[in-house]
């Protein structure tokens, strides 16, 4: 089965390439295209007032759709931003202590990761990181504030264990809880409906969400950091304090929100979300498309100097070994896009590819050896 003609823009665009880095910059589907048109003409139409639109009308979409895909209770938990560092200073600033204590997993993306350490450096938290089996069991001695942790790696395509056991630790006054779903959020199927009142959860649309740069959000459970101290005057719009003086926030996930931003990208990930329900294509289903792929392309055991290190949630698969770079230089050099971390090369797998597609990729993969 293919559904690449819900992406005939994006392939014809490059009609050579053979594109396998859905987990890095999923190719955009055609209905974004639609929803980028939309965003210009409501500012070509509406000028100033295109702001009631978005607030009036495309956020709440966005945020209907994001809670059906997460199966949380409230949609109005959820906030947005051009880029998930945002939400992690925004959180990190409404910690109550002067000097917060952090747990990470050691495999963090690189926004977490180069911003904690930096802080750590300055003296701003102190940081512990330990391995992802480890940390359930680091975090459950009592001496953290926050603990934040992909639901799957970027690098290695792990995926957080004991999630329940880490949200019971989590409570408004500390430790509190953070997962990055980048590599989750419409990935894997994802329930958060037994832990939305205890997590944050942030991700964007920049990947399996096919929306592109600037759709960002967060889930912020109820009573968790009402007053962060990072904000802008988009949290604030529903509060008449702000207009006598104080500084007020609105009482749900919009006390997250920074200031004015481009919307297109949500307007684009609307675009998608709609698409994807004429088409009857879910989450399960888009992951079931991948899935073949995946294990058509393990089936011929392409690489065996390598290591698989990635789980079956995982949307991409990643490879480790010495040989991953000049096996990633050689593909690159035969027009397969992948990508590579080190010494992990990661493919990764998305509904615009097919069997031919993969085939395809195994012949280079053959050349390359």
């Amino acid at each position: 089965m293919s559904f690449k003609h819900l992406f005939s823009r994006a392939l014809s665009a490059a009609p050579c390439r053979l594109h396998f880095a859905a987990h890095s910059h999923h190719l955009w589907p055609d209905a974004s295209f639609d929803g980028h048109v939309e965003a210009w003409d409501d500012a070509a139409r509406r000028a100033d007032h295109k702001w009631d639109r978005v607030f009036g009308e495309v956020f709440p979409e966005a945020q209907q759709h994001i809670a059906r895909e997460l199966a949380l209770p409230d949609p109005a938990s959820i906030a947005f931003s051009p880029n998930t560092h945002d939400f992690l200073v925004r959180i990190v600033s409404a910690l109550p202590m002067e000097r917060p204590r952090v747990l990470a997993s050691d495999g963090e993306f690189h926004s977490f990761r180069r911003q904690s350490l930096r802080w750590h450096e300055a003296g701003r938290i102190e940081l512990t990181t330990v391995p992802l089996e480890q940390l359930a069991q680091t975090a459950a001695s009592g001496d953290f504030d926050l603990i934040f942790a992909s639901q799957v790696q970027f690098n290695s395509g792990r995926v957080l264990p004991d999630l329940p056991d880490l949200a019971a630790l989590s409570r408004p006054e500390g430790p509190w809880l953070v997962i990055d779903g980048y590599h989750g959020f419409m990935a894997t199927p994802t329930d958060l409906s037994g832990i939305a009142d205890r997590a944050f959860y942030l991700s964007g649309g920049y990947k399996y969400a096919m929306a592109g740069e600037g759709a960002c959000f967060l889930h912020a459970p109820p009573g968790f950091g009402p007053r962060p101290e990072v904000t802008g005057w988009y949290a604030a719009f529903d509060d008449l304090a702000a207009q006598q003086g104080g500084v007020g926030y609105a009482p749900d996930g919009r006390r997250f929100l920074g200031s004015t931003f481009d919307p297109s990208g949500i307007y684009r990930f609307n675009a998608v979300r709609r698409m994807l329900d004429d088409q009857g294509l879910d989450t399960a289903a888009i992951s079931a498309h991948c899935d073949r792929l995946k294990q058509r392309f393990l089936d011929a055991a392409p690489f065996p100097g390598l290591t698989l290190l990635s789980q079956p949630e995982a949307r991409f698969l990643a490879f480790q070994g010495a040989e991953a770079p000049a096996l990633y230089e050689r593909l690159t050099a035969r027009g397969a896009v992948t990508d590579l971390r080190g010494d992990v090369l990661r493919i990764g797998f998305g509904l615009y590819q097919d069997e031919a597609d993969v085939d395809a990729l195994l012949a280079l993969a053959r050349q390359t050896g």
